[in-house]
């Protein structure tokens, strides 16, 4: 039976089981991973992890049949860090490489964003065609989760290099846990903080990194010289404050 403060162990309080098991697989080779234990999928290590029941669920493929199990319905509400990153123009990158050229340039971003996101502990929820998003929960980031939000979005930014990459981040209130039915369940975050996440990543530009200002302001004396700006966001009644940066660009 699991018990009624999963959901609140694992995302605010922090569950060392699952703490410890995320410092060991992430030493493992290699991705594809599981959201929130992050033991590999491929490779060597994905062999071995499938061997003592830890391979891709079937009603979610993105975590381990063994978390996937054990994570109870539902979810829980929580102020948690959101962040977005996309490959901008990967329709004309697509048009003028081969596909083996544009899928290239597509595993590189995901295996920089999963190195970043992971160094920095997040748990990455969709790696989907150009995009990327990551959750900063309390309970696996730490204390410091609204902080490491926003550092990760700018070394993000400075590990793409070469790559036409333009990240944001926010921070605030979500639904996280499991949503669906049936045969297809996700573990994911849902709410206003997720969407103006979305709509600021949006706006970023090549290089850019777009921070909602109160993320800004956790990182303002090591990372000056950001403009300000106010961005509407669609749908929604009030503008968001960002700060924005080009960090590695002069």
């Amino acid at each position: 039976m699991v018990r009624p403060l999963a959901w609140q162990q694992v995302l605010v309080d922090g569950y060392e089981p699952l703490r410890l098991a995320q410092r060991v697989f992430r030493h493992l080779p290699h991705d594809p991973r599981c959201r929130m234990c992050r033991n590999p999928f491929g490779g060597a290590g994905g062999r071995v992890c499938g061997w003592i029941g830890r391979g891709p669920s079937r009603k979610n493929p993105n975590l381990c049949s063994f978390c996937f199990d054990h994570l109870p319905d539902g979810g829980l509400e929580l102020d948690v860090g959101i962040l977005f990153a996309d490959v901008r123009g990967s329709t004309g990158l697509g048009e003028h490489s081969s596909p083996t050229e544009f899928a290239e340039g597509l595993n590189r971003f995901y295996a920089t964003a999963t190195e970043v996101l992971i160094d920095h502990d997040a748990i990455i929820d969709k790696l989907i065609g150009d995009e990327v998003m990551a959750i900063f929960v309390p309970g696996v980031a730490g204390t410091a989760y609204r902080r490491r939000t926003a550092l990760a979005a700018i070394d993000l930014a400075v590990a793409m290099g070469d790559l036409p990459v333009g990240v944001a981040a926010n921070a605030g209130r979500a639904f996280v846990g499991k949503v669906g039915s049936g045969t297809v369940v996700d573990f994911t975050a849902l709410g206003d903080a997720v969407n103006v996440a979305s709509r600021l990543q949006s706006t970023a530009r090549v290089g850019q990194v777009v921070l909602a200002e109160p993320l800004y302001s956790l990182v303002q004396d090591e990372h000056p010289g950001a403009s300000r700006s106010c961005v509407e966001v669609r749908g929604r009644e009030e503008a968001v404050d960002v700060a924005v940066l080009t960090p590695g660009r002069g």
